[in-house]
């Protein structure tokens, strides 16, 4: 237990010294873009490489086992600094090769409740949930969290699961079009929500790198359907005449 209060207050510390002088304007600019949930958010400014740098060295250092990361990974995940939560995810990530079935939850449990802006909520699941998962010995494990994910009454658990499935179709380089279809028409519900349109426009928009016909069509076909800022995002992979016509 002494090594992983050692182990949080030196990424912590680290994090802060790494901080760097912003003015009021880049400050501002940096929250708006951001947009957290709640008002006593804090953003370092730290870059993520250096976050990434700093969570290896110390990682490196300490070693701790797996059980110890994961109790370093929950703690950290609770604090409302932005970069102590991507510490918290990197962090546990170095011990991919021991993931198993209980990731998900984990996540589910002890990150998401925590999670306050859009940037936490993706990297997470690009960088670490999302690569586990997209393995296909974890095909069934990953349709049951994105399904479970999908009707969850959180926000950010929502977004989750397409943010999901966009990374396992950009691992694949493929998808299954009725799936995702379906999960587009799962979110249409919360339409009214800035965060799940773009969470749409951008899982259709990662589609139509791998198969650009069939989610033209799928716009057309649709497009009364989406508002203006789901087409826009969808579409922007798609030929200049798709796009024209689909924003027309």
């Amino acid at each position: 237990m002494e090594d992983i209060n050692k182990v949080i207050s030196e990424i912590k510390t680290a994090l802060d010294k790494q901080k760097p002088f912003l003015s009021e304007d880049q400050k501002s600019r940096m929250y708006k873009i951001i947009n957290p949930d709640i008002k006593d958010y804090v953003i370092l400014g730290v870059r993520t490489a250096d976050i990434e740098k700093i969570v290896r060295n110390i990682q490196n250092q300490y070693n701790p086992l797996f059980d110890d990361a994961k109790e370093v990974f929950k703690r950290l995940a609770k604090s409302n600094v932005e970069e102590y939560k991507f510490a918290s995810f990197f962090f546990l990530n170095r011990y991919k090769k021991l993931f198993n079935d209980e990731i998900p939850e984990l996540f589910k449990k002890e990150y998401f409740p925590y999670c306050y802006t859009w940037s936490t909520c993706d990297s997470c699941c690009i960088r670490v949930l999302g690569s586990f998962l997209a393995k296909k010995a974890n095909h069934q494990l990953a349709e049951t969290t994105i399904d479970n994910w999908a009707q969850n009454e959180s926000l950010w658990i929502k977004r989750a699961s397409m943010v999901l499935l966009l990374k396992i179709t950009m691992v694949h380089k493929e998808f299954n079009k009725s799936y995702v279809f379906q999960k587009v028409e799962d979110m249409l519900k919360l339409s009214h929500e800035n965060y799940i349109e773009k969470g749409i426009g951008w899982l259709l928009k990662t589609c139509s790198n791998y198969d650009p016909d069939s989610i033209f069509n799928y716009l057309m076909n649709n497009k009364g359907r989406f508002s203006r800022l789901i087409l826009r995002y969808a579409s922007e992979k798609l030929s200049r005449e798709q796009r024209t016509k689909i924003l027309a």
